[in-house]
């Protein structure tokens, strides 16, 4: 599967140029299914650009660098650190209003190398 071998989330136009032959239809039809099936994971950047990643559950817990100019989004491996930190967090936040967190994303937004 492309979005297995890519290690980071893309687009659609990206999709279809790292597998030629497949319809452009076709691949917006299986991601629909793959995401309903939580399968698949959406993310939407800055910029309204939708990118596609597998679940969490198949990958493994992770952040993403997100390019504000380009709109590249990079995965990043979740520190045992920083997961403590957001752990004592939401802990706080959650006693603090009553909402039951299960779970949480950081996205961090800059500009990736290429374009800086």
């Amino acid at each position: 599967m492309v979005l297995a071998a890519s290690g980071r989330p893309l687009t659609i136009p990206e999709i279809l140029g790292r597998r030629h032959g497949l319809a452009q239809s076709s691949v917006y039809r299986n991601l629909v299914v793959l995401e309903q099936a939580g399968v698949v994971r959406r993310i939407v950047t800055h910029d309204e650009r939708t990118r596609y990643e597998l679940a969490e559950e198949l990958t493994g817990h992770h952040h993403h660098l997100v390019c504000s100019r380009c709109g590249l989004v990079e995965d990043v491996p979740a520190s045992d650190d920083l997961e403590r930190s957001v752990a004592a967090a939401a802990a706080r936040t959650a006693r603090s209003t009553g909402f039951r967190i299960d779970h949480h994303r950081i996205d961090l937004l800059g500009i990736c190398g290429p374009c800086s």
